[in-house]
Formats: structure tokens, C-alpha cells, sequence
């Protein structure tokens, strides 16, 4: 069935305080969606934010984000005050969180929230640490392991407890019993506000699209609590990490820095984490968008000491294995393949053996010195086209930036003579819409027709990304009128 949704991280939403939140303004953002006859609301990660602020670098991968409790509902529910929290610097830039304001301002403010919650008394809580604790009671002493470590990485905390020796674990856990149990009322707090935000965007008839990394992150909870899952040696030290290969845009390649999994033990378990890992994403989101597919086909595994990924080697992934597993334990998963960049005839294959829906992005359609799969006319019904991703920049700013040959060919393609950077955007959604892929997702920024400067995220640079919000008065009536009737035309 066609449909189309927009592409909107909840950090980017105007919420108060600094971030966008699981605020008033993301109930208010539902309804436009609804009222712009939308299907899809793509959000990217939850969890929590590691290195570079980036989602896909988190310390858990059940965990959520604190920086998106609404602090304006704790205030309503008497358990902050008002006046306390307005004279916390949150950052003043409408339209940039500023992160390192964001880490001291949220987390005190949140620490207060649990001196006055009484959590003890409270048996919703009691109920969520037990139904949660396959996961979460590693990740609250993990999180307060951390911070008494001075937010230093497991890999360098002392070796009794970086190798979780039960005594160790023991005393950490009562030297820590009220921090662990701050970690877990932070928790408690994020879910109790997603799922009513959630079923709020499902009544409307609206899917959430979420994104989950194919690896977790070295310093996570996940590689602290499963060292045996990993390409760790015999004490615990990771012997390979991820990245990719050297080609024309990086002459090292890209080192992205996780640990390697060690894929015959997940056999060995029948998946058991991962249909786990799933099970849990699936009770987050409606559709699940798995980045780096490639990687269950064939993954690049670089020495742990190269500081290049130039001598890395491509090893053999757990194939369909692993989609057997996770339909045989879980059944039915909505899950879009992201397949962008080199793909070989394998990968093909093993995409095509799911049935999963690939990703194609008109961003990359355009050169003209070779064929493309990513224009229009080539896309097979089963796929999401997408204008551009959060990796991307916008559709204006792509526009200003390619070649004369690139722009001519676009141009052309889209039965222009000339086509000029400010009404860019609307061509390009309107040719993504009218595409024959059953799911269309556009970035916000592009309805907006923004310029560069909304980008949310540039690969391979650390700082300045995971930053940009859109301000309250830029949607308007009028947009929410001209995508519906994109909707309509289009049978979306």
C-alpha cells in the first residue's frame, strides 16, 4: 500500500528547555502530520547520546534518551518546580541545542526530580524495573559505574569490576544502590512518556519509523554486559572494530570504531540477543529501519590498534540465518534495509530473500557519467525514496552545491530547462511522491525548503552535528494544505 511520512528526529522538535522533547509540540507535531495526510513519522534512535552527540553512538541499545523527558510535565506533576527549573541555562538558540548545557542543566534538574518522587511508594516503577530488568539493571549499574569512573570508558575501569568479577559487582551495587536507582527512575520517566506519545501518533492512524544501528557502541552497557558476544580476547580487549574500506571520497577509509560481533556465538544462542535486542525495538516502533544492512551479508573488521581502516578484511556475516531466527522467534517485523552505497551480488540476494523494502535517495540519482538505481523510473514497488536522509543535506542545499553536469542532468530529468535553487525542493519531493515506491519519507527541512545550514548530520565529522531545530512558526497552514494535496495526487 502507497504511503508517505516525514523525517523528524525528536531532538529537532521547538520543545522548552533547549531540545525537542516528548513535549506539547510533538503531540502538536502528530497532529500535523495528520492533517498533512501522512502515514509515517520517521524519528531515527532513541537511546541515549554518546560520542559527538550522535544517536547511532549510544551508550544502550534498549535505553532511552533523557534529554527527551518533558521536564513541563514533571513540573505539572509537582515533582519540580517552575522557577527552579526556568533559572537553569538550557542553551538560548532556538534553533541549536547546545550539548554541553543540555548535559548539566538536564541531569540536575533530573536529579531533583528524584529527591522529590518518592519512587519507593510507587508501584508503577517497581513494576517497570521488574519487567525491564533483563537489560536494565545492567545498564543503571554500568551508568553509575561510569560516572563514578569520571564518565571514563569501561575498557579503562578498574579490573575487578571492567570484568565484572561478582564481588565487585556486589559492592558496586551497594555502594551505588542510590545512583543505580536514579539511573532507573531516569528510565522509567522516558518509557512512561514514549508510550503515551506513541499510542497518542498511533490513534491518528500514524506509524513511527525507528532506526537501530547494526552495532552498539564500544562504551555501552551492551559490550560491558556481553563481553562474550564480541571480538574481545581473554581479558576483554577488543582485537578488531568497524568501519569501511578506502574509496574515492575517503583515502584510509572510515574507522567507525565498534566492537566486531562474534557471530558464531550468536548462532550458537539461536540469536537469543538479537530477537531479544528486536523484540524490544519492535515495542518502541511500529517500523524498523536497520542501518548498515550490508553487514549482515559481509562486514569490514580493521585491527583494533590501526588508526586507518586501510588493512581491514571483509568477514563473512551471519546471512539469513539471523532472519530466520528472528521470524521463527518473533514472527512478522516491519523492517526497511538500509542498502546505500557499494552493494554486492550477495547482498542483493540476501535482501531479496527478506522481502525487505530497500532505501533509494534522490540525492544520489544524479550522475551523469553512469547509470543510476536510484532514479525514479529504475525503483522496484518494494522500497522507501526518500529526497534526502539525516546524513544528507538538505534538498536546497545539495541543489547549490553539485556540479553544472550533475544539475544539468537533473534538470533534464525532471523536464526543466532550468530549475533554480529556491523551488528545487518542491520538484524533488514532488518527483519522490510520484515514484513508484510504496513509501515516501521527506525530511522536514525539505518541505521547509531550507538551505544547508538545517543539515542535521555530516559523516565523518565530529562536532556541529545533531544540532539544528526548526522553529514553531515555520510550519504552516498552507504547507500542511500543498503536502495533502501531494498525498492525493499521488494516492499516498
Amino acid at each position: 500500500m502507497r504511503g508517505s511520512g516525514i523525517l523528524l528526529p525528536i531532538s529537532c522538535l521547538p520543545s522548552a528547555y533547549g531540545i525537542g522533547c516528548f513535549s506539547k509540540e510533538a503531540y502538536e507535531f502528530a497532529d500535523q502530520l495528520k492533517e498533512a495526510g501522512q502515514k509515517y513519522w520517521q524519528i531515527l534512535p532513541l537511546g541515549p547520546t554518546g560520542y559527538g552527540d550522535s544517536p547511532y553512538q549510544s551508550f544502550s541499545t534498549f535505553a532511552g534518551n533523557p534529554y527527551f523527558i518533558d521536564l513541563e510535565v514533571l513540573i505539572k506533576e509537582g515533582v519540580l518546580d517552575k522557577a527552579y527549573v526556568d533559572s537553569l541555562d538550557f542553551g538560548q538558540d532556538e534553533e541549536a541545542i547546545d550539548y554541553e548545557k543540555i548535559y548539566h542543566a538536564r541531569w540536575q534538574v533530573l536529579g531533583k526530580a528524584y529527591e522529590h518522587s518518592n519512587v519507593k511508594s510507587n508501584a508503577e516503577f517497581m513494576d517497570f524495573c521488574e519487567k525491564e530488568k533483563i537489560w536494565l539493571d545492567d545498564y543503571a549499574l554500568y551508568t553509575a559505574v561510569k560516572k563514578s569512573f569520571d564518565d571514563r570508558s569501561w575498557l579503562t575501569w578498574d579490573d575487578d569490576i571492567r570484568l565484572r568479577k561478582e564481588k565487585a559487582l556486589e559492592e558496586y551495587r551497594s555502594r551505588l544502590k542510590t545512583e543505580i536507582e536514579f539511573y532507573k527512575y531516569v528510565q522509567y520517566l522516558f518509557f512512561k512518556q514514549w508510550t503515551k506519545l506513541k499510542k497518542y501518533v498511533n490513534d491518528l492512524g500514524i506509524k513511527i519509523i525507528g532506526d537501530i544501528p547494526i552495532y552498539v557502541a564500544m562504551d555501552s552497557a551492551d559490550a560491558w554486559a556481553n563481553p562474550e558476544l564480541f571480538e574481545f580476547d581473554s581479558d576483554v580487549r577488543p582485537t578488531k572494530q568497524s568501519g569501511v574500506p578506502p574509496d574515492g571520497f575517503s583515502p584510509t577509509g572510515q574507522l567507525w570504531g565498534n566492537p566486531i560481533y562474534r557471530w558464531e556465538k550468536h548462532a550458537s544462542t539461536g540469536f537469543a540477543w538479537w530477537c531479544k535486542r528486536m523484540e524490544y525495538q519492535r515495542r518502541l516502533y511500529d517500523v524498523i529501519r536497520i542501518d548498515h544492512f550490508r553487514g549482515f551479508d559481509q562486514y569490514y573488521a580493521v585491527p583494533i590498534e590501526d588508526t586507518t581502516a586501510e588493512n581491514g578484511q571483509w568477514e563473512d556475516g551471519p546471512g539469513m540465518a539471523l532472519f530466520k531466527a528472528l521470524e521463527e522467534t518473533l514472527g512478522d517485523i516491519e523492517i526497511i534495509a538500509e542498502d546505500l552505497g557499494f552493494l554486492t551480488d550477495s547482498v542483493r540476494m540476501l535482501l531479496k530473500e527478506t522481502g525487505y523494502p530497500g532505501m533509494k535517495v534522490l540525492q544520489f540519482a544524479f550522475d551523469p557519467r553512469e547509470k543510476s538505481n536510484y532514479l525514479p523510473h529504475t525503483y522496484p514497488r518494494n522500497c522507501v525514496v526518500y529526497t534526502g536522509t539525516h546524513d544528507n543535506t538538505t534538498t536546497r542545499g545539495w541543489y547549490q552545491e553539485i556540479k553544472p553536469d550533475e544539475r544539468k542532468f537533473a534538470t533534464h530529468y525532471l523536464g526543466r530547462h532550468f530549475l533554480s535553487d529556491r523551488h528545487a525542493a518542491r520538484e524533488f519531493i514532488r518527483l519522490a511522491m510520484s515514484s513508484t515506491a510504496n513509501l515516501c519519507v521527506i525530511p522536514l527541512q525539505d518541505y521547509l525548503n531550507l538551505d544547508a545550514r538545517a543539515r542535521i548530520n555530516q559523516p565523518g565529522i565530529v562536532g556541529g552535528n545533531w544540532i539544528w531545530r526548526y522553529k514553531r512558526s515555520m510550519i504552516k497552514k498552507k504547507m500542511l494544505r500543498r503536502i495533502r494535496d501531494l498525498v492525493n495526487l499521488y494516492d499516498r
